[in-house]
């Protein structure tokens, strides 16, 4: 079952949005999502594909839904590290099938089981991947895309690098948001204290303020992959956390 957990969402303005997260309402173009190609075929393995998913316990396997067809696992460094590893396995006839690691960030105090508004941890969790956007016009993503100037990113990051171009492409996480809608919504199921704006997107090179980053190229990538109708989900959480 999909858990609700929390995370941070950095709100400088109604209408700007500075570090990690946000919920700026904007004027956006809302791309429906693409009708999804029929899921390829896999071809035989060298190897059998691994029945679970490596790195992840019993525990974190069963929070998986049945329905969910590709699985993006965040594995962090520690729970206090903002570093952390994306790999997105597909669900095959033989098992899940696991993509290269990518090297990522998450926030900067590593993660949370209760995230709560300025605590700079990521939420732990299951979470469902629902609704993308960014800054950039739609790179062919499969999820609805919402092309909004709300993504702009200014200022500074933790480590003095640039946040230009962190929102030029996202994929809302369903923590404390409604699915369905702009990753820039401000609607809170769990109220605001608990954070929001949790997302996948552009590396800026340093932690973050909730959400994790990949690489550009690894967005894209996502964006064109993660497909609606294989109902995608984000696992995330600092690797013991995740073995259970």
């Amino acid at each position: 079952m999909i858990q609700r957990r929390t995370a941070v969402a950095l709100l400088a303005s109604p209408l700007l949005l500075t570090g990690c997260g946000g919920g700026a309402e904007a004027t956006e173009r809302r791309t429906p999502a693409r009708r999804p190609a029929p899921a390829p075929t896999p071809g035989t393995p060298t190897e059998p594909a691994p029945r679970g998913i490596p790195g992840l316990g019993p525990e974190r396997l069963a929070e998986i839904p049945e329905r969910c067809g590709q699985a993006v696992v965040v594995t962090g460094r520690g729970p206090n590290s903002p570093l952390c590893t994306a790999v997105l396995h597909q669900r095959t006839a033989t098992g899940w099938q696991a993509g290269p690691a990518w090297p990522a960030h998450n926030a900067l105090r590593g993660w949370s089981a209760h995230h709560m508004i300025g605590d700079l941890r990521s939420p732990l969790g299951v979470y469902t991947l629902s609704d993308a956007g960014g800054l950039l016009p739609d790179p062919g993503s499969r999820l609805p895309y919402h092309h909004s100037g709300g993504f702009h990113s200014p200022g500074t990051g933790f480590e003095g690098e640039l946040l230009e171009g962190s929102f030029d492409y996202v994929v809302a996480i369903d923590y404390n948001r409604k699915p369905g809608t702009s990753p820039l919504d401000w609607t809170r199921p769990l109220g605001p204290k608990r954070g929001g704006g949790v997302w996948l997107h552009v590396d800026h090179g340093g932690p973050t303020h909730g959400c994790v980053s990949v690489a550009k190229a690894h967005m894209k990538e996502l964006l064109r992959t993660l497909d609606p109708a294989r109902h995608p989900a984000v696992v995330m959480g600092h690797a013991d956390w995740l073995a259970r």
